[in-house]
């Protein structure tokens, strides 16, 4: 089968992202295409679309939170057919056969892939992905909502669900944006007595309405103090990309509190450790989540009325999409619409 569709590509390192046409082949066995509809547009991709890295092999497409319908299945796919809805996450497939996948803890696999790094992303028509990377989305979740829990919607479910916090808890998230706006939805969701950390207070509003309890103006208070002043958390989940105000958050910590970091940079912390043992403090990262994890956070979503706030943007403006990621001007997840021109 040959046509031709449109992708988004790099060509070289630093270069700009620019339309290029595809050639359509039937998927490998194994392996589904997907017609994509929407694609969410992650911090995670500027460095994708900056294409540094040494080991590069070009052309890139970026993209890791697809949303679209099965176009063509390749041999030996069981469960999914023609015109199934799904989603497609930063997690991509994986061996299948290492110890992390045989206990249901793919994301950990050495082998993992990821859309956009491993094989070309989901900024384009069509994606062609392992038959085990597909998540399913529900109805009454739409495709451009549904494009960013692949990602960002997983991650921070997970990040609170997995924490065990006690019914009625405190968590906190500190940094309200793309993944910040997800988890205050979540943890409030959760029955979560909820606490919502940001510089300024021109985001308290929305903090609200998006279930928060309380609001920390972290330009104006110490975030750790304050929260140590509300009783302390049971749960911090630190969004931001920044190690630096950590030190200072985990003193907001509850006894046997955990702080839990999914928004990183390149800088390290720095634990008390005297500290972090009299009080029983857990310090710990998280990832993102299997398929099936996904799979959770979108109906979890359906039944509690979380969504992602998005912008869209037509698939052709993705260099334009960057640059706003950049700014941080989106308010808070840019989805790219391939069927947009404008």
């Amino acid at each position: 089968m040959s046509n031709s569709a449109g992708t988004m590509v790099v060509t070289e390192p630093h270069g700009p992202l620019h339309p290029e046409a595809a050639e359509m082949v039937a998927p490998p066995t194994g392996w589904v295409r997907v017609s994509v509809v929407a694609s969410g547009v992650c911090s995670a991709d500027i460095g994708t679309a900056e294409a540094a890295g040494k080991d590069t092999v070009f052309p890139i497409t970026p993209g890791h939170e697809v949303a679209g319908v099965v176009a063509e299945t390749g041999a030996d796919v069981e469960g999914w057919v023609a015109g199934d809805r799904v989603s497609v996450g930063w997690f991509g497939g994986s061996c299948g056969r290492c110890a992390h996948c045989r206990t249901g803890d793919v994301v950990h696999c050495a082998a993992r892939k990821i859309p956009g790094l491993s094989y070309p992303g989901g900024w384009a028509r069509y994606i062609t992905v392992p038959a085990d990377a597909l998540a399913r989305v529900p109805d009454g979740l739409g495709l451009f909502d549904a494009a960013p829990f692949g990602c960002a919607g997983v991650t921070t479910f997970n990040a609170i669900r997995k924490a065990d916090v006690r019914a009625g808890g405190r968590v906190a998230v500190f940094g309200i944006g793309g993944l910040g706006h997800l988890a205050v939805q979540f943890a409030a969701a959760l029955g979560c007595e909820t606490v919502a950390i940001a510089r300024g207070g021109d985001r308290e509003q929305l903090a609200r309405g998006l279930g928060a309890h309380h609001y920390i103006d972290s330009d104006a208070l110490a975030p750790g103090t304050a929260l140590k002043e509300l009783g302390g958390a049971d749960l911090i989940v630190c969004t931001a990309s920044s190690t630096a105000p950590v030190d200072e958050l985990l003193t907001g910590l509850a006894v046997h509190g955990r702080l839990t970091l999914v928004g990183v940079d390149a800088g390290s912390v720095t634990v008390p450790a005297a500290r972090l043992v009299m009080n029983g403090h857990t310090l710990t990262g998280h990832l993102t989540g299997s398929p099936r994890e996904t799979e959770k956070a979108m109906s979890f979503a359906v039944t509690t009325g979380v969504r992602p706030m998005i912008e869209r943007m037509p698939l052709a403006k993705a260099g334009e999409a960057i640059a706003r990621l950049r700014t941080g001007a989106p308010r808070f997840r840019i989805v790219l619409d391939t069927t947009s021109t404008e």
